[in-house]
């Protein structure tokens, strides 16, 4: 297969772009809550390198095998595998490793959408100045008003989902592009800028303290976690890095430009929990994990502490701009995917694919309202039942599409892309496109990407699967 096609959807003018793009798909709603919590949770200090080491034992090595094969196939990942497979001698079926990393990818947009709609109304909200001296009790109050009113969920759920589409239909220079030059330099400036502020809480060495207090004691019960996020945070296993990976020129170096992913996404989960917990101290709270952090805690902070408005304000400017650049890179695999297969445009494609997204969204719109009582995966006395309306336990339409994509389809995916690149690839292609000049540093390279990541992924699904 020649190695200098290009794309029919377009390319990257720099590798940069491609590192804003990436970037931009990894940096999400987790890094804003999830990981500075975990940090503090497990160790601080000690949970920070035992996360390094596995985002480069798992993470990076998954994103390497997403962007070669990205490169080299220079189409949607259905096709790109197909492609490969077929130049080097494997099974028709590996495309369907992409078709469920696809399909996992528009299964996560349906509910992200509706809980980055949250940001919007908060937005709204702290802007009016709705949460200056709330309560703890108002705060809970606030949130569960705005979970509880499924006409409100759709708007903001609508809305967004409007966003998303709008970037994508612009086509890879016009609106990828463009909008992620944008975005994500103003993400990096609100980060910092909320970094600024929390300086002058006068608790800015208690967030110090709770992020990188050093306890080893915890490094057992904090490695499963540390790989987890390892592997959840770069936005790997469902093929949209391999698409942004098509558009990445010929000349860059994959393996520079995927290490300056992996860091930039650390550096900004930590910067978002040395911004953010001081302010949580300085209100005299206790952080929390989950979005109680983000929608409740937060909120009672900003409320009750010096310009904590226009602070509050910053921050969910910032959360909204992460959670879109993350939604544009779940929905462009399959409008390439779909622009290649049906010929039509990207306009008609993009909008076909958001209404199906808003669509599926409108169920975890309903699970926190009038269809909370509607139960899927549910183990009673009489046995499985795959829906039940009103059972005790199983789980709601937004708890049984989260379990069914980040415990299933997403490892499934990761693995899979890692072995298609360490197995199926020919050792020639996969050198050609890292371009490792140094036999040893190859080796290594090829060794993790087809026995260390494929195992630390194993090791996260069965995990996952158990908890």
């Amino acid at each position: 297969m020649a190695t200098d096609k290009v794309s029919i959807h377009g390319a990257w003018v720099s590798r940069w772009v491609f590192i804003l793009a990436a970037t931009g798909s990894a940096v999400g709603l987790g890094n804003i809550w999830k990981f500075p919590y975990m940090t503090g949770m497990y160790g601080g200090g000690a949970f920070v390198a035992m996360y390094l080491v596995c985002i480069a034992l798992i993470g990076v090595p998954i994103m390497l095998a997403e962007t070669l094969i990205g490169r080299r196939g220079r189409q949607s990942p259905v096709n790109s595998m197909k492609a490969l497979a077929a130049e080097s001698g494997g099974s028709k079926l590996w495309p369907l490793a992409a078709v469920i990393g696809m399909v996992a990818a528009l299964l996560i947009l349906s509910f992200y959408s509706v809980v980055a709609g949250w940001s919007l109304d908060y937005i709204i909200g702290m802007g009016r100045g709705d949460f200056s001296g709330i309560s703890p009790q108002g705060a809970g109050e606030a949130f569960g008003g705005l979970t509880s009113d499924p006409w409100r969920l759709t708007l903001w759920h609508t809305l967004f989902m409007v966003f998303t589409g709008f970037v994508i239909a612009k086509g890879v220079v016009a609106g990828l592009e463009r909008s992620l030059r944008i975005m994500m330099p103003m993400l990096f400036v609100l980060l910092l800028m909320l970094l600024g502020y929390s300086l002058t809480t006068g608790h800015f060495m208690d967030g110090v303290r709770f992020l990188f207090h050093f306890d080893s004691s915890k490094v057992q019960e904090g490695i499963l976690a540390a790989m987890g996020h390892a592997f959840f945070t770069l936005s790997v296993g469902v093929g949209s890095i391999m698409v942004y990976g098509s558009y990445m020129p010929k000349k860059s170096s994959i393996g520079a430009t995927v290490l300056t992913v992996g860091l930039l996404d650390t550096v900004v989960a930590l910067t978002a929990g040395l911004a953010l917990f001081p302010i949580v101290f300085a209100a005299g709270l206790e952080p929390s994990g989950g979005p109680g952090l983000m929608f409740v805690t937060l909120p009672i902070a900003f409320g009750n502490i010096a310009f904590g408005q226009i602070a509050g304000l910053v921050f969910f400017v910032l959360v909204a701009l992460a959670a879109w650049s993350s939604s544009i890179s779940m929905l462009e695999p399959a409008v390439a995917y779909f622009v290649e297969r049906t010929g039509r445009s990207r306009a008609v494609v993009t909008s076909t694919l958001a209404f199906f997204c808003w669509l599926v969204g409108m169920g975890t719109v309903l699970s926190f309202n009038v269809g909370a009582d509607a139960k899927f995966f549910v183990f009673a006395n009489d046995g499985f039942h795959l829906f039940q309306w009103g059972a005790e336990g199983g789980k709601n339409f937004f708890e049984g599409i989260d379990y069914l994509t980040s415990r299933l389809l997403l490892p499934l995916g990761g693995l899979s892309f890692a072995l298609f690149a360490g197995w199926v690839m020919t050792r020639e292609a996969v050198r050609d496109e890292l371009s490792i000049s140094s036999p040893v540093l190859f080796n290594v390279a090829l060794w993790l990407i087809r026995v260390v990541a494929p195992i630390g992924v194993l090791i996260v699904f069965v995990a996952e699967l158990t908890k």
